[in-house]
């Protein structure tokens, strides 16, 4: 199919480029049929496009942007740095499907193209391709992330467990405490990305080759803002500067940047799930994780906390995706920014990777998790950490004394310290108490 739909400018660039074997993420194809949908109706509205033609190329164009045509895409993400091949791949593309649903001729620049250039579609693609996948993909999947930790925190309550700092014994929380700065950590992502949103609907369109606006209606930006606000019922608007949005990529970083945070989060929550399993028998084994698979080929009954390896892993993957898109951020010479593919593409990868990572864990990892309340009350009860309780009463040096020895002898700090103070077992136990120290 591709072959009878693109024509020489992506023929040529499928010969030029064949540097990965992988063309742009679908996604940012399906955004870039709704930019080219929007510039249809846009040129159609100021009467710069006929009728019939604008309205063969909206619907070719939303064709492309339904995902009828992915196969049609087939230009490297390594290619000319302004984009310019995949904007003439899908230029192509949808002149070839308007021409013949329309029996005229549709030009690939002369009518798909008219008012646009590659330098600020590609831009504009960038933002709508991240904006739909922020918005649709990943803020949902976090919600669910953070709601399923809300209801997990719900059936701990009451359950203590061992705090731990260097990873090392400490005072006491609860299991609910300690989830509910997982859950605080999501939260504040959803309004990092919200907030970062605020400049991701700003779109390039309407700057044309250089940021003048060169060839193209002064209204064109804003009214196709507005038709893709329309489309798609996320907020756009056209840039009060379209020479930044050409040659700087600062708002893509920034939400690249974003993804890192999340990336770091995420890994902290799947690093604790792994230690909390850990075990069961000489771990901490403080929660029990889904069997999900056998662990090892060799080593039978093991089992391995899987889901947040794998997160981990993609983790990994998005903070390397952040380093590329910093390199690329700084890459704008002049009036444009040259890896506008990078860019695009390693947002929506990032994107991808967190939101599915996030369902990931919600749905095998922390859903169905078992909390050891009886193990961790044991553990808790042997930790002589629980002397610092006592600073006020008998000071630091007293209580550092009272858990070596407690250590030393693999006694409860109760029982230390009522040989070794003069304080009553009562005094002690309600000063001890756990419930009481968290």
């Amino acid at each position: 199919m591709s072959e009878t739909l693109y024509q020489k400018q992506t023929s040529l660039a499928v010969d030029n480029f064949t540097i990965s074997g992988q063309p742009m993420p679908s996604g940012f194809i399906h955004a870039l049929g709704f930019v080219k949908a929007a510039c249809a109706s846009v040129n159609k509205e100021l009467g710069l496009l006929d009728d019939k033609r604008a309205e063969a190329i909206w619907q070719a164009a939303t064709e492309v942007a339904n995902g009828d045509h992915d196969s049609a895409f087939p230009v490297d993400i390594y290619q000319t740095g302004s984009g310019t091949s995949t904007n003439m791949n899908a230029n192509e593309v949808i002149a070839s499907l308007a021409s013949r649903s329309s029996g005229m001729e549709v030009h690939p620049n002369d009518h798909v193209n008219m008012g646009q250039s590659s330098n600020d579609v590609i831009p504009t693609t960038i933002h709508v391709s991240t904006m739909m996948a922020s918005s649709n993909r990943l803020l949902p999947a976090l919600k669910k992330l953070a709601d399923t930790i809300k209801q997990k925190m719900r059936d701990a309550d009451g359950l203590i467990k061992t705090g731990r700092t260097h990873l090392m014994d400490a005072m006491p929380v609860k299991f609910s405490q300690e989830m509910s700065g997982w859950r605080a950590q999501l939260l504040q992502a959803i309004e990092r990305f919200q907030d970062t949103h605020n400049r991701l609907s700003q779109l390039a369109i309407g700057g044309t080759a250089v940021g003048t606006g060169i060839n193209t209606h002064p209204e064109f930006g804003a009214r196709v803002a507005s038709a893709l606000t329309q489309q798609l019922g996320l907020t756009f608007y056209v840039t009060d500067n379209h020479f930044s949005a050409l040659s700087a990529q600062d708002t893509a970083l920034e939400y690249a940047g974003q993804l890192n945070v999340l990336a770091a989060s995420l890994m902290k929550i799947s690093n604790d799930l792994r230690w909390m399993n850990s075990g069961p028998l000489s771990g901490l084994g403080e929660i029990s994780l889904t069997k999900l698979q056998a662990g090892s080929s060799i080593m039978p009954g093991k089992v391995n906390p899987v889901i947040p390896e794998a997160t981990a892993m993609a983790c990994a993957q998005v903070m390397g995706l952040h380093t590329a898109v910093t390199v690329a951020g700084q890459s704008g010479n002049f009036q444009l920014n040259v890896m506008l593919p990078l860019i695009g593409a390693n947002l929506l990868t990032g994107i991808t990777l967190l939101a599915n990572s996030c369902e990931h864990l919600a749905e095998k990892a922390i859903a169905d998790m078992q909390f050891n309340g009886d193990d961790a009350a044991q553990a808790l009860a042997k930790n002589p950490i629980l002397v610092t309780a006592l600073n006020a009463k008998i000071g630091y040096e007293k209580g550092a004394q009272i858990a070596k020895k407690a250590y030393e002898e693999k006694r409860a700090v109760l029982e230390v310290a009522i040989e070794e103070t003069d304080l009553t077992e009562e005094e002690l136990k309600s000063l001890l108490d756990p419930a009481k120290l968290v």
